[in-house]
């Protein structure tokens, strides 16, 4: 398949700054935008559903973008780990517009990813809200698709029963399945920051729940209001020792005072209930999960968020326009980046309060070098892009893209054991002189093999080189070198070996 797919320009544009320092976890990624994230657990790896804030980006020569408006996204993206610090990027799902899989609608934002046994066979549910006005679902066989459109037109309307008062926005879903195989949807938002009307009051009741059909693509009955204090988007419930949490995004502004005991402006707040449905009052408000991004990393902006648990833990994922202001320098426009961080909770059930850091979260295992590690898995870059080389209905396989003199890759904490014996990699040559040198621990640190990229120009092809001496437990960055200015080469995978008994003196 590698070389007989056709050529495709890449669909990001290249960030040459270095985005994320080494051994920080967040942002997630350093080489493209992703906001809204929605996570979503499968056999022990979570995968990250992102609007594209990418579609939006066009720098100019000092590598500032007019701002996001959000008004081209039409693609979700979609990256995975199973140790939260290498992410593995899978590209973007072509949901709206006319080359989109739902072409009745315009835009793709905020989504959201739930399965279900429908049938007798496990499927996947993606819905994205179509800019404000309504929320649609696409169908997929597993976490990466490939997605089709079963159900030929939008979920949520104006139409729905109980889904619009005529004011409210009908998007942002949040999706949750109950442990009884129960579908729900949560979606809505607005409120008095100038998107509503002057009567509107504390709480706007401008967000919903309803129900959903056992095809996971139809709905059941009408929506109910959730009478959230100071709601404004981004609904989510997640399930902890028996009870709902549903949080959200607080406004901005209603035209009056704040309630000191209500949740501050544009900070991440919650209720508690003992049924998806609710009832969800003022008298269910339990506290703030998160506070806006600017009082963290001091450029604010909207506030999304999503709660998924691994290995036992529960973990608190977020946006924050922290690449886009290193990029610039620190101002913003509006490009978001994902971001987590680990959702700790009191013995009463309580949730304590997030703080936001460029640490992110500890990683929960080593990576395993001796099998083959897609070369789109990235703790940290600089300088590169990706690009996909499947087809748009088929399962995505994506490759390292925009490969210059200098740029360079890694992995955290592989786990080489008693020792590796060599390293390799499936190249598309792009020069005729190349190589890609490999170091342990540091960007900088000593080159312990070199690769040499040979083989014929434009033809995916197997190099490789020796290690001695690589034990243990160690990070691990490639460093492209070659012809400055030129495109060197494109890597669609990583593979280590094992050293042989007598290689390591162990007989």
């Amino acid at each position: 398949m590698d070389d007989v797919t056709p050529e495709r320009p890449t669909p990001t544009t290249t960030i040459e700054v270095l985005g994320k320092y080494p051994g920080e976890g967040n942002p997630l990624i350093s080489h493209r935008f992703g906001a809204d994230g929605d996570a979503f657990v499968h056999d022990g790896r979570v995968y990250l559903y992102l609007t594209n804030d990418t579609q939006g980006y066009a720098p100019g020569p000092d590598g500032t973008s007019p701002t996001n408006t959000y008004a081209g996204i039409s693609t979700i993206t979609v990256i995975s780990s199973d140790d939260l610090a290498n992410w593995t990027d899978h590209g973007e799902i072509p949901v709206a517009g006319p080359d989109g899989i739902a072409k009745y609608a315009s835009q793709s934002w905020a989504p959201a990813v739930a399965s279900r046994v429908v049938a007798g066979r496990e499927r996947f549910f993606l819905y994205f809200a179509d800019n404000g006005a309504a929320t649609g679902v696409l169908v997929g066989d597993s976490p990466l698709g490939p997605w089709r459109d079963e159900r030929g037109s939008l979920l949520i309307t104006a139409e729905t029963p109980g889904a619009s008062d005529g004011r409210n926005w009908l998007f942002d879903p949040g999706v949750f399945v109950d442990d009884d195989g129960r579908g729900y949807l949560y979606f809505g938002g607005g409120g008095d920051d100038g998107s509503r009307s002057a009567e509107n009051t504390n709480p706007p009741r401008s967000t919903r729940v309803i129900r959903l059909g056992d095809d996971m693509i139809s709905t059941e009955g009408a929506a109910e209001v959730i009478d959230a204090p100071l709601a404004f988007e981004s609904g989510h419930l997640f399930k902890r020792a028996g009870r709902y949490y549903y949080s959200y995004s607080s406004n901005f502004g209603f035209g009056g005072p704040v309630d000191p005991d209500g949740p501050p402006l544009g900070a991440i707040a919650y209720l508690v209930a003992d049924d998806p449905m609710g009832p969800w009052t003022p008298d269910e408000y339990a506290g703030v999960v998160f506070r806006n991004p600017g009082v963290h990393f001091g450029a604010g902006g909207n506030n999304h968020q999503s709660v998924f648990e691994l290995n036992g833990r529960h973990y608190l994922t977020y946006h924050a326009q922290t690449l886009n202001s290193r990029i610039t320098g620190g101002t913003t426009q509006g490009f978001r980046s994902p971001h987590i961080a680990e959702l700790e909770f009191n013995a009463d059930g309580t949730v304590r309060e997030v703080p936001g850091t460029f640490d992110g979260v500890a990683q929960i295992r080593h990576l395993d070098p001796y099998r083959e590690i897609e070369a789109v898995t990235i703790a940290w870059q600089q300088g590169l892009a990706t690009r996909r080389i499947s087809a748009p209905d088929e399962v995505p396989a994506l490759v390292l893209h925009d490969v210059d003199d200098g740029d360079w890759t890694s992995l955290s904490s592989v786990d080489f054991g008693a020792g590796a014996g060599g390293v390799s990699a499936r190249v598309k040559p792009l020069v005729a002189d190349a190589g890609i040198q490999v170091r342990l621990d540091d960007r900088a640190g000593p080159v312990v093999a070199t690769i040499p990229v040979g083989g014929p120009i434009g033809v995916w092809t197997e190099v490789g080189a020796d290690l001695d001496g690589v034990s243990g437990v160690h990070d691990v960055y490639f460093t492209f070198v070659g012809a400055d200015g030129r495109a060197l080469v494109e890597v669609r995978s990583w593979r280590f070996t094992e050293a042989s008994r007598e290689a390591r003196g162990t007989g």
